[in-house]
């Protein structure tokens, strides 16, 4: 994956970081993912008084892309204070579209992880586990 500009898309994770609404938490995240063809996406965290009703920045970001089109994705880039990983309910939309994608989680500190869908939901449940 050395054609992926980490630095870059993990700015833009951090751009869209600055736009979140956690007035709840105080824990702001932002995302940003790349497509196949290279398109980026973001997403940052919206949350709610109705806490259930909230969103994550990893799902805000890939659903846009798929509200624009896309379905495949080969990286996408967190951003948070401490580095905080994807909840189980990101996991499983990134991998109903991109199985195999690369994780890159960053933290304040400047301290970037990288990881993979798979390895960060082992034992998935998707489409071919539907299958008649």
């Amino acid at each position: 994956m050395t054609d992926i500009d980490v630095e870059a898309l993990i700015e833009q994770a951090k751009q869209a970081r600055s736009r979140a609404y956690a007035p709840y938490s105080h824990y702001h995240v932002g995302a940003a993912v790349l497509t196949e063809d290279g398109r980026v996406f973001t997403g940052c965290n919206v949350e709610n008084a109705v806490y259930p009703l909230g969103l994550c920045a990893e799902r805000v970001a890939i659903f846009k892309a798929v509200s624009e089109g896309y379905r495949k994705f080969r990286a996408i880039a967190v951003v948070t204070r401490n580095g905080g990983s994807p909840c189980g309910s990101c996991r499983q939309v990134m991998h109903e579209f991109a199985p195999e994608m690369v994780v890159f989680i960053a933290d304040d500190a400047g301290d970037v992880r990288r990881t993979t869908v798979a390895d960060l939901l082992p034992d998935s449940f998707g489409a071919d586990d539907l299958a008649r």
